[in-house]
This record gives structure tokens, sequence and C-alpha cells, in this order.
């Protein structure tokens, strides 16, 4: 455990500076300790070593996490509020037993994972009797008063073209969602309409 980063002392396991600029071209173009003030907070002799522990007690994971497959264990202390479930919570798993953060797969599949998640509780929401109002929770009202919308044109703003952009993003899963409902309601409609007496 001594190579971990979590041992409190020295590090032992780590290459020489000159083994570092050897195998890395321009490694170490910022070790000037003039230009770098975390310098006394880095060595390890000019700050006392305070923990009470050589390695920190390690939290029990009877569940599991996700943890990239750059790491080879997860911190001693890690988040337990989110915990993966579902069809959303498999996919981030795939995204982290797979593939590399340094991949796309990997961010694309958690781009996928929160939409899926999205859209879930956006059906839970129709379920429960009190579904989402797209108007105010999406923040489209918001831009039509208060000056929410003037706020941000005419000025050096490198975000102008989400505008646009952003309103299609919000608006047209429920443009769509809409439309599909119209659509599968018109046949049933009919139906109904033709069978009622006169």
């Amino acid at each position: 455990m001594s190579d971990t980063p979590y041992v409190n002392g020295e590090r032992r396991g780590i290459p020489s500076p000159e083994e570092l600029r050897a195998r890395i071209p321009g490694w170490g173009a910022d070790l000037d300790p003039a230009d770098r003030p975390s310098v006394p907070r880095e060595l390890a002799d000019a700050v006392p070593a305070h923990a009470h522990w050589h390695f920190p007690e390690e939290q029990p994971d009877p569940a599991g996490r996700e943890r990239s497959i750059e790491h080879a264990r997860l911190t001693p202390v890690f988040g337990t509020s989110a915990p993966l479930r579902g069809v959303p919570g498999a996919i981030r798993r795939l995204a982290y037993d797979r593939y590399s953060e340094a991949r796309a797969a990997h961010w694309l599949l958690l781009l996928a994972a929160d939409r899926v998640e999205v859209t879930q509780e956006t059906l839970r929401s129709f379920v429960s009797g009190r579904p989402d109002n797209p108007l105010t929770e999406t923040g489209i009202a918001a831009e039509l008063s208060g000056h929410g919308l003037f706020s941000r044109l005419g000025r050096d703003r490198v975000d102008v073209r989400h505008h646009p952009v952003d309103a299609v993003i919000v608006g047209a899963p429920w443009v769509l969602g809409g439309w599909a409902v119209a659509k599968a309601a018109r046949p049933v409609a009919r139906r109904l309409l033709r069978g009622r007496p006169d």
C-alpha cells in the first residue's frame, strides 16, 4: 500500500525528475519554484505530517461504486448519495468498467445515461399525477419575463449562439412527445366517434 497516494508521509516508487524528463518530452517546464507558490506545501519535509494514521481507514463498499479503469482503487472515502440504479446505472457502470476516461465512448455513454434518466423521470412525473411543466421548469417562461433574454443581447457574450440551440434542446422533446401522443390518440378518437350514436 506504500505506493498509493493516500499514505501519510513520503511516497515511494515515484520516478525521479531525470527519468521523467528523459521519458516525456517537455516534462518539468513548470519546475521553477519562483513560478509556483504551492512548492512549500508539496515538500514532505517542509510541512509536518499531522495525520494520526499511516493509511486512512477505508469506507466499506457493499454495493460497489463506479471507478475509472485508470485507477487501481477507489479513494478511501467516497460519496454514496447517488448510487447507480436501473438502466441509467447499468449504462454508467458499462462506461466505467469498459472505457478509459480518455475515450469519447466513456463520456458519450455517460451522456446517454443522463438522457435515459431524464426521460424516465419525465415519464414518472406523468404517472405521478403531477407532470412537469415545461414552460416554468425549463426556464422558457423566465426568458420572456424579467428581461431574461434582453439582458444577454447586445453584450460581448460568447454564449449567444446557445440561445436558439438551447430552445431546441429543451423544447424539441416536448414538441415531439406531444406530436407522438396526438398521432397515437387520433385513431382511438376516430374509433370512439364512429361508434357514438347520433
